[in-house]
């Protein structure tokens, strides 16, 4: 550390090398957190988590009996020994509660005042954070799986739905209608991602084992659709491409938005190139995957190489994105992970799953013991204050010596 920040100040690297460097030491030595944990408050098993994009501050979560809860993520103490206490919920019995299981959460983008929930009872709900009650409700034909608003939309105000009718639908929060149907999958639509790259640019997955690109702007048909074999399969018609041998229920783009990772109950992750729509290759091995429904997985923002988590039946494994090769298994939890999210502020993960627990991971497995030792070190060197010797200056006195002058 002091070896860059004195290369930084000499002119050798770029202060960006130093966000890299720390960013990728941490993304590649996380633990579970023995000094910080979240409150437990859930009563069912928690189905999807999201971070507020703005601060970093809030994460919110929802669960399969319907409520929605709300940590304070900051640590104000002074003290690594942290709990993130609960700051407000949407409880179950509530009229304005979802009925059934929340499948997907948002916070809006560019406010935390805004957020927006979606799940099993067919119906989306953009909530005002103030006083945790819906401004705005829509209804469905299906069940919601997932939902996704883009990160950096300018031009639009586009919410994608993915659902059990097979067709992806595009709801604009300010005219409070739908606007688009996207008609090209065969069977239940189980995610949707926007891509960070490019507003126009949207990936969805389905039960019928495709992978499909879509620009919103145009009026025909989907742009790609992604095909395992490179079109060196038993057929090269993009009807019959699949991404997959099995319902996809998992898409993510990386940060800079050029390559997407899909996951499927084929027990497969694939690496795809967002512009070629070619898939890339790479062998991460068997990733057991039985899920019929969304799995929500993230990719590291700064780190070199970057690193995949992706929840695994009651595990989370950390692969190389572009080599496959598997880093490390986080085990923690006591029963199927649903949701791994990434903090871009803090370089660390947090975990939701079936066993109703909120999991923080964290390289700072070091940091508490250091901090002890400070504390220990204090209390030794305490004095009574009668006994400490001060040194009195004059902060307007002139301190040149007699050699100097003339």
């Amino acid at each position: 550390m002091i070896q860059f920040l004195e290369n930084i100040r000499a002119g050798i690297v770029q202060p960006r090398a130093l966000i890299r460097a720390e960013s990728t030491k941490r993304s590649y030595n996380l633990q579970l957190s023995k000094h910080r944990d979240i409150e437990n408050v859930h009563t069912a098993g928690v189905n999807a988590l999201d971070v507020d994009p703005m601060e970093g501050k809030y994460l919110l979560s929802g669960s399969a009996d319907g409520s929605l809860h709300i940590h304070d993520l900051h640590n104000f103490t002074g003290s690594p020994h942290f709990t993130c206490k609960l700051i407000c919920k949407v409880d179950r019995n509530l009229r304005t509660a979802h009925r059934f299981s929340v499948e997907c959460v948002q916070w809006y983008p560019f406010d935390t005042g805004l957020f927006i929930t979606s799940g099993m009872d067919k119906q989306l709900k953009i909530w005002d954070t103030n006083c945790m009650r819906p401004a705005d409700m829509f209804d469905f034909e299906g069940r919601v799986f997932q939902h996704h608003m883009s990160q950096i939309a300018t031009k639009n105000c586009l919410v994608a739905v993915a659902s059990s009718v097979n067709h992806i639908l595009l709801v604009d929060l300010k005219s409070g209608s739908c606007t688009h149907e996207l008609r090209g999958h065969n069977g239940s639509t189980l995610v949707c991602r926007w891509s960070p790259r490019d507003e126009f640019l949207l990936a969805t997955g389905s039960c019928d084992n495709k992978v499909l690109l879509w620009d919103i702007r145009s009026s025909k048909s989907c742009l790609k659709s992604l095909d395992q074999h490179n079109g060196m399969g038993r057929s090269s018609s993009e009807a019959t491409n699949t991404a997959h041998d099995g319902y996809v229920n998992g898409l993510c783009f990386t940060h800079d938005g050029l390559f997407l990772l899909s996951y499927g109950t084929d027990h497969r992750l694939r690496l795809w190139n967002t512009y070629s729509g070619t898939n890339e290759m790479v062998n991460y091995g068997r990733v057991p995957n039985d899920m019929k429904k969304c799995m929500q997985f993230d990719i590291t923002v700064d780190s070199d190489p970057k690193l995949v988590y992706v929840p695994s039946e009651g595990n989370i494994f950390i692969f190389e994105i572009q080599t496959g090769v598997k880093v490390n298994t986080l085990l923690g939890h006591y029963n199927s992970v649903n949701s791994c999210i990434y903090h871009p502020f803090y370089h660390e993960l947090y975990s939701a799953a079936n066993d109703r627990n909120v999991l923080i991971w964290t390289a700072d497995h070091c940091q508490g013991a250091a901090y002890d030792d400070y504390l220990k070190s204090q209390n030794q060197n305490t004095e009574p204050y009668e006994r400490r010797i001060f040194v009195r200056r004059n902060v307007v006195a002139d301190t040149w010596s007699s050699d100097e002058e003339g």
